[in-house]
């Protein structure tokens, strides 16, 4: 089981956003949520640029979040990090892995699985393929037959057993880039990020993660992952689905319909207040179980103008 939810003054947060296109209301809400549960505990609040996909990524993209985030009031502690400057320590980190029998390489496609009748990965390359191979590889951890059991602090108790439900998973891509897995375990310990805020899409990646964090010997955080917006077909509200980009020139009305869209119940007062007044507001009276713990919200909760 994760660790209780720690004290105040020792609270390190994080808001991991990737470039891939403008600052939508979905990424609203979870910088939001991430930002005033770290502030009303007197922690603090970093801001990680996740641009490890260079094909995905929008040019100009990531300062673009970043004037948003502060047009909306938001104030990060220490410098901006970015995932394309710390490949190194991702080599590293694989290699240990490699070195420790801990993961391997798999020249396995997507449809060679499929072929084998496998919903997961079947663990085909395991014993198999050296990890010289002039082949493009794969890279994958090995899980064994351990349950992850962990509490989130809006969703509740999860249980995954990886073996079957989720088998030997990737950390570092046939193309060379590095698997998400990877480079959130180890940049949430390099930064001392003990409570992840986020979004119910990746609650199923938690497990992978902390079987990592273990397989490293690093902290497991804190997690709490608020319901996600989706449109009228089930889609993540998202940069792919083609989600508009939020009004960074009157940012009041969409803070205060995030508060609402998050349980906290602002004041109709503060429906036209400054963005910092909503933030100041937030700040003093959030409370993390006060979130709705449904994995999604319809687009239809938004009102028409913040579409």
């Amino acid at each position: 089981m994760t660790q209780p939810r720690t004290a105040a003054a020792n609270y390190i947060g994080r808001f991991a956003p990737s470039p891939t296109g403008l600052l939508h209301f979905g990424s609203l809400l979870a910088a939001l949520a991430s930002y005033l549960d770290a502030r009303s505990r007197q922690g603090r609040w970093l801001v990680r640029m996740e641009d490890l996909d260079p094909p995905r990524e929008v040019p100009g993209a990531a300062d673009q979040i970043l004037k948003t985030l502060e047009a909306f009031g938001f104030e990060w502690d220490g410098p901006v990090w970015y995932q394309s400057q710390r490949l190194e320590h991702y080599h590293q980190v694989l290699q240990q892995l490699i070195d420790s029998g801990a993961a391997y390489g798999c020249d396995c496609s997507r449809s060679q699985i499929l072929m084998r009748n496998s919903r997961i990965y079947d663990g085909y390359c395991r014993h198999r393929q050296p990890i010289e191979s002039d082949l493009p590889l794969a890279i994958r951890l090995c899980v064994d037959d351990e349950t992850i059991a962990f509490t989130d602090a809006i969703q509740g108790p999860q249980r995954q057993q990886l073996a079957t439900e989720v088998g030997d998973f990737v950390i570092r891509r046939r193309d060379g880039l590095f698997a998400y897995q990877l480079a959130v375990v180890v940049d949430d310990a390099a930064q001392g990020v003990n409570q992840v805020v986020r979004g119910y899409d990746l609650l199923d990646s938690t497990a992978r993660q902390i079987h990592l964090q273990r397989r490293l010997e690093l902290p497991t955080p804190g997690y709490a992952h608020i319901p996600i917006l989706v449109n009228d077909q089930g889609q993540k509200l998202s940069k792919q689905t083609y989600a508009s980009a939020i009004d960074a020139a009157n940012p009041g009305p969409s803070l205060f319909q995030a508060l609402l869209l998050l349980g906290q119940q602002p004041p109709p007062s503060l429906r036209q207040a400054q963005a910092h007044e909503i933030l100041t507001w937030g700040c003093e009276h959030w409370q993390l179980r006060q979130i709705p713990r449904q994995p999604h919200l319809p687009e239809s909760l938004l009102e028409t103008e913040h579409r």
